[in-house]
This record gives C-alpha cells, structure tokens and sequence, in this order.
C-alpha cells in the first residue's frame, strides 16, 4: 500500500476490461482500477483493449483496492476538495474543468469548488475556435499554478493537448518507420503532392513519388477522399514538426528492369518530346522510360540553335533506339528522320535507274555510257 504516492505516474498494461472497470496491472498481487468512462471517446467507442499499455496516476487507497486515473474528474475533485488540487498541481495530474465564461484576458473554469484562470493563449492547441465555442464545455487542464491556498488557480488546456499530440507522435513513430507499406486516404492536392491522412497523421506524396510514368498535374491522377496504398520513404519524427514522406511509385514495378528487352538497340519507336533542354530533346517512348537524342543526332540545327523555338512539349517524334544503360537509366537516340532519308534517297536512286537495261540489272557503267 506504500508503493505508490497520491498523483505518482506509471506506465502499465490492461490486463482485463469489465462492464465499468479497467483493470490494470501494477506488479502486486491484486491489479489496480480505473474507471472504464475515462477511456470511452465522445461516441461512445471504447478506445482500448487487453493488451494496451496506457498511462494512469495514483489516485487513491481503499483496503486492498488500488484506484489510478488518467485524470481527476470534475467529480472526484467535487468531493475532494482543494487538498486533492493541490495534489493534482504538485503531481501534474490532468484535471477536469467546466468553462463557465469569458473573462478579461481568458476563461473562469470550475474545477469542483474552486475556480481557476486559463488565458487565451492556453486553450486549445493547433485548431483554435473562437473564445465563444468554449463557453460551457468541460475540459481537460493541467494545474500550472497554484496559490494562496487556492485562492489562485492557473489551468493550461494546450499543455493536455501537446502531451496528447506527443503520445500519438511517439506511438506513430514506431509504427510507421521507413520501408513500412501503409494505407491512407488523399486529404488535399498541392502542385508539389499531396498530403495523404495516415492514422490520424498527415504525411506528404510528392509529385515525383507517385508513378514511375510522368505526372504533369497532381489532379490528374489523384482526388480527394481517394484511398492509396504507399511506401515510407522518410521520417523525421520532431514533435509537431514532424515529417515523413511516402512513395506510390516504390510499390510498382520499376519499367526499366525490362527495357533492354522491350527496347533492344536499333527499334524504331514513335515517341513524345517530354522535355527540351539546350543540348538536346528527351522524348517519352513508354510510361516511365524517357530517352535522350542528343543535339548532335537533329537535323539542321547547332550548337546555337534554341531548340524551344524549332520543338515543342508534346509533339511526335519518331527515334531509334542507339545505346541503354538501364543501370544508370539512361538511353541514347537518335532521330528515325535522317536514316529515312537515306532509305528514301536509296530508293528513288535505284528506281530512277530500274528500266535503263530493258530489264537487266543496273550497271552504272552502262548508264555511264548511254549518256
């Protein structure tokens, strides 16, 4: 029984839930008790199971029952009194309090019988309402002054909500660590990505990590409310500066593990120039794979010819296929229009020629000698 002192925090386990008690173990013969209310969210959902490791301070002593909590309510403190308060304070146990009205500089909150102080800049955390929105609700505080015998009180209701957003962070970090495959939903769409909800936590897609194929617009392949499945690429776990990244493209297939294979050196292909650079044009031959015909491969241009003025995004281009290195993944081409040429100059060489022996096979002398 003199294990613990009254606001004393321990770290334990669930070891049974029942119709209104929570069952905690605390390394004695007999388990410690919680009230089952403290862990049951606004609809009514029970938010832990046989297993969990959850958080509690001491309350109180009767017989052989061990009473913990993971706040003193605004009952408890009714009946309690302002020795259990200052208790609370000295513990730093999160009390309950009614927000009765606003006042110059903050909140007057009723925490049992007493009174106490929450300025403005203590209520709420990251979405802020408006001073209104509080007035008659009851919330969580912590105590962080006490004096005059509890005459003045100071109540932070951030200081709950940041601890609970560092709990949550803590337990996300060690569930969503780099190389973990999770699913979450698309929240907003920004030029750069989108930030996809994971467990509550928001997490950034970049526009480069969503496809092996080019993504031009981030519309165009996602919405909102879209469910996705993901790779993490990065986390930096900081607080509320948190950050961790996610990939869709890690869980396809890389399209240049085949390339050599679809792609084999001397293909003729009809590509789309997807990128105009001063040494030369990428052009797109399959989702993924984009290939690069050097300034050196076009016809009638030089070194000091601005190719952005002769060639645009999205237009045609026929190319075939001179060297891969799908290691480094990369690819040479070369324009299909200069070797055509040659075909075609061939040709109209061989069939200007085709009738000047009645029917022989052309011999150049013998055309020589009819001139």
């Amino acid at each position: 029984m003199n294990k613990f002192e009254v606001g004393q925090e321990i770290e334990t386990e669930v070891v049974q839930i029942s119709n209104d008690t929570v069952f905690i173990d605390i390394g004695l013969k007999s388990e410690g008790f919680v009230d089952k209310s403290e862990f049951v969210d606004e609809n009514g959902n029970l938010t832990i199971k046989e297993g969990d490791k959850i958080k509690v301070y001491f309350a109180s002593a009767k017989r052989d029952e061990m009473y913990f909590t993971t706040r003193l309510s605004a009952d408890k403190a009714a009946k309690a009194g302002l020795e259990l308060l200052e208790n609370a304070y000295k513990a730093g146990v999160p009390v309950e309090g009614k927000v009765e009205k606003e006042i110059k500089g903050g909140f007057e909150v009723k925490i049992g019988t007493a009174r106490a102080f929450c300025p403005y800049s203590q209520m709420g955390y990251k979405n802020r309402e408006e001073p209104a929105a509080y007035i008659g609700k009851t919330e969580t505080f912590l105590i962080t002054e006490y004096k005059n015998d509890g005459k003045n009180i100071i109540v932070s209701n951030r200081r709950i909500l940041e601890n609970q957003a560092n709990d949550a962070i803590q337990k996300l970090s060690e569930k969503l660590t780099v190389g973990t495959v999770v699913k979450g939903t698309v929240k907003s769409l920004q030029s750069y990505g989108a930030f996809v909800d994971v467990n509550g936590f928001q997490v950034l897609l970049p526009i480069s990590e969503i496809s092996h194929a080019r993504v031009s617009k981030v519309e165009d392949v996602l919405s909102v409310g879209q469910e996705i499945e993901a790779k993490i690429i990065k986390a930096e776990w900081n607080g509320d500066r948190s950050k961790v990244s996610v990939s869709m493209k890690s869980l396809e297939k890389d399209p240049w593990d085949e390339v050599a294979e679809k792609f084999p050196i001397g293909t003729k292909l009809e590509g789309t120039i997807a990128r105009i650079a001063a040494f030369g044009l990428f052009v797109n031959i399959a989702p993924g794979i984009d290939g690069l015909v050097h300034i050196s491969a076009l016809q009638d241009v030089n070194d000091k010819t601005n190719l952005s003025k002769k060639y645009k995004v999205g237009d045609k281009f026929e190319v075939i296929v001179e060297k891969i290195d799908a290691e480094e993944k990369r690819i040479s081409l070369t324009t299909a229009g200069s070797n055509d040429e040659q075909d075609n100059s061939a040709n109209a060489y061989f069939s200007s020629h085709a009738n000047d022996d009645d029917g022989e096979t052309y011999n150049p002398f013998a055309a020589l000698l009819k001139k």
